[in-house]
């Protein structure tokens, strides 16, 4: 729309809308220019300098790309696998330097890419999300896939979520494997900390990952490094956030952990107290909410002796009334639940 508001007349004012679809536009392009100007110059390398093409540079350039076919804009995703096969089936010489080359060769041997639709969710994400399993291109393709999972275009977001669960299903038995993969996930969080356009995605990803019980095995163990370190994540991800959506994100994978066993139980339910007093009425009534379907769906979690009591209280009470009536309620629920009160921090007095 903008570019033909300045095709068909170049002087005339641009709205903010325009401006903003146009900058989309050339972002776009230039993302899809910088993958075809990469990979032909890794194809003239090949064919006059191969020595130029180090192998930390062709590992650098392969899981870019990768993480590029992971994501979640259709003709973004295709062009990049287009790319990536481009170069990993190139023979006029073969690339060096390829990160697991026979591995590769064998998920997307020769003969059938050219059927293949990238363009279709359905069809692209079952075929990327292999690449999990080879440790190279793990982080660049769960970075990619987190973007995937937690998007907003439906197909993407299903196609994506049923491929990853189908790769995790089939790790549940290998517990190198899944510590592995709960590593990479780990460290793709930190590395993104406040960076919303990963984060929040993230945090969706794992709400679902937790939901569907793909950590069972680690909730055996207690206060397991995992579940430890993924608190510590979000509470730094939320810490003085007014993002509704991060927060909303956030309660979700606290929820979840709780099926976690150990100390780190009472930390999370903590934190989970501390949003019933957040500010924003909006988060107090969506924390009561998932913390009530949490308590139904983990038995274990209250004492049959209370559980009427904090169900009723979660239940019954205004969430969105004055903070020091909620704030007692919170309490309450504390008391019951053998956590500690959260204690207000005094504002600095100016000039002391």
């Amino acid at each position: 729309a903008a570019c033909r508001v300045w095709l068909v007349d170049p002087g005339r004012a641009w709205t903010p809308c325009h401006r903003l679809t146009f900058s989309c536009f050339l972002i776009h392009r230039v993302r899809e220019a910088a993958m075809t100007s990469l990979m032909d110059l890794m194809l003239l390398l090949a064919r006059t300098e191969p020595v130029l093409i180090e192998a930390h540079i062709c590992e650098r350039v392969m899981c870019c790309v990768a993480q590029q076919a992971s994501e979640k804009i259709d003709r973004f995703r295709a062009h990049a696998a287009r790319v990536f096969l481009t170069l990993l089936h190139f023979d006029s010489p073969p690339i060096p330097h390829v990160p697991h080359r026979q591995e590769l060769e064998s998920l997307f041997p020769r003969s059938d890419v050219a059927t293949v639709n990238w363009n279709a969710p359905s069809q692209a994400f079952p075929l990327i999300t292999q690449l999990l399993g080879l440790p190279t291109y793990r982080y660049h393709v769960l970075l990619g896939l987190a973007v995937s999972v937690g998007g907003l275009t439906e197909s993407t977001v299903r196609h994506s979520t049923q491929s990853l669960f189908e790769y995790m299903k089939g790790i549940q038995k290998d517990a190198q494997v899944l510590q592995s993969f709960s590593e990479t996930l780990l460290k793709v969080f930190e590395d993104n900390l406040l960076n919303d356009r990963v984060s929040v995605s993230l945090l969706k990803m794992l709400d679902q990952l937790l939901a569907n019980g793909c950590f069972d095995i680690f909730t055996a163990e207690e206060n397991h490094p995992f579940c430890v370190k993924l608190l510590t994540l979000c509470k730094e991800e939320i810490k003085k956030s007014k993002d509704i959506q991060k927060l909303r994100s956030s309660i979700a994978v606290l929820c979840g952990m709780v099926q976690f066993n150990g100390d780190v139980r009472k930390k999370i339910l903590l934190q989970l107290f501390l949003l019933l007093g957040h500010p924003f009425p909006v988060i107090r009534k969506s924390t009561a909410s998932q913390v009530y379907e949490m308590v139904l769906t983990y038995s274990d979690l209250v004492d049959a002796e209370v559980l009427d009591e904090v169900m009723s209280v979660l239940s019954d009470t205004a969430w969105d009334a004055e903070l020091p009536v909620v704030r007692e309620q919170r309490n309450r629920l504390c008391d019951l639940l053998g956590v500690p009160r959260p204690q207000l921090v005094p504002k600095p007095i100016p000039g002391s």
